[in-house]
Order: C-alpha cells, then sequence, then structure tokens
C-alpha cells in the first residue's frame, strides 16, 4: 500500500497548484493562438471534454484541445484516430500543446503536475492488481512513462513505471521528469506507437501461466 512522503502530503498538491497557476498566467497568449487556431482548423467545440480516472478512480472531466475532426462512416460511427487526426491535430500533439487546457484540472485538484497519465475509463476493469496502484495518487500532466518512451512503450512497460513512480515521490524527483519532459517534447520523441495514430487500445494483460 502506498505510504506518504512528507513531500507529497504536505507540499506537492501546493507546489501543484502554484505551478500551474504561473503557467496559466505565462502560457495564456499560447493558449488563445492554439484556441483561434484550434477554432479555424477543426471547428467546435475546441476543448474536448472527456470523463477519465483520478485518485483512487474517481472519475472527473478531462480538458483539452480538440486535435481530431468529427467524420463518421454512412452509419454515423466515428472513423479510426489516424482518419480523423488531421496534420494539424498531429502537430498539437506532437508539442503537447492540446495538454494546456489540463493546467485547469491541475488547479482544480484533479490532476497533478507530475503523476501517471490519465486514461480511459473503460480501462478500469482490465488492470491487474499491480497496475491499479496507479491510481493510488493523482494523475498527472506528464509523468515518469513520459519521459521514459511514452506512447513508443508497451503498456505493460507504461505501467510498471507509474508503480515505479508512485513509489518512488519526491521533489527533487518530480523536478527531473519536468526537465526531461521539456526536452521530450522538443525532441517529439515517443508521440506514437509503431502502429497506431498515438497507442493501441489496452485489451488488458493476459495471464502468465505458470
Amino acid at each position: 500500500m502506498h505510504k506518504q512522503g512528507i513531500y507529497e502530503k504536505y507540499i506537492k498538491r501546493p507546489l501543484d497548484f502554484v505551478c500551474a497557476l504561473a503557467a496559466l498566467i505565462v502560457l495564456s497568449p499560447v493558449m488563445l493562438v492554439t484556441a483561434i487556431l484550434v477554432r479555424v482548423k477543426l471547428g467546435t467545440p475546441v476543448v474536448f471534454r472527456q470523463e477519465r480516472p483520478g485518485k483512487d478512480g474517481k472519475i472527473f472531466t478531462l480538458y483539452k484541445f480538440r486535435s481530431m475532426t468529427d467524420k463518421t462512416d454512412k452509419e454515423g460511427k466515428l472513423l479510426p484516430d489516424e482518419v480523423r487526426l488531421t496534420t494539424f491535430g498531429k502537430k498539437l500533439r506532437s508539442t503537447s500543446l492540446d495538454e494546456l487546457p489540463e493546467l485547469w484540472n491541475i488547479l482544480r485538484g484533479d490532476m497533478a503536475v507530475v503523476g501517471p497519465r490519465p486514461l480511459l475509463v473503460q480501462y478500469l476493469p482490465l488492470y491487474n492488481a499491480r497496475q491499479a496502484r496507479r491510481h493510488e495518487v493523482r494523475p498527472g500532466f506528464t509523468g515518469y512513462a513520459q519521459v521514459h518512451g511514452r506512447n513508443a512503450i508497451s503498456w505493460e512497460e507504461k505501467f510498471e513505471k507509474d508503480v515505479y513512480y508512485v513509489d518512488h515521490i519526491t521533489f527533487f524527483g518530480d523536478c527531473k521528469i519536468i526537465l526531461q519532459t521539456v526536452g521530450t517534447v522538443l525532441r517529439r520523441d515517443g508521440v506514437s506507437s509503431a502502429t497506431a495514430a498515438t497507442m493501441e487500445a489496452f485489451q488488458g494483460t493476459p495471464e502468465v501461466e505458470e
């Protein structure tokens, strides 16, 4: 079971709030320009909202800039991600500009600056006991897995790194991840997996027979 240290228990959340507020102020011009471009290139809504599981699996509404079209097939079903993800949308994702509205989630307390990335609600029943430990902390704007492979590694590797972070939360560790995130974004590392526009859907981890 996860035990909070002094940094996580008393410092991390207030520091997250201050950092998110400062980032919103400093990056507001960038967010305004991005919002205008999204409106022109992709239409409305400019901000994409989706339910995601947070700490202890509690559901919250995640905010991101829209990066896909709403194109559907003849039956009215949404087309695959790789079809709806435009060149502009790919640039938004590769630069992580689409993530900037999540700063509001940090202010609200739904998320932290650093932590396991918030994934889809439908994945909750698919995690094994160890993988589910990623929900023992607030999800993050960036995380240990994001600077060690991002979408270029398997789900299992990603979850192992998430759990590693849960058990090794420190101030200096968070600072290191934030600095590494800058490099990852500038290099545009691991934006997508080898076989998908972003990442293949998680199907659960097969049981290993002994």
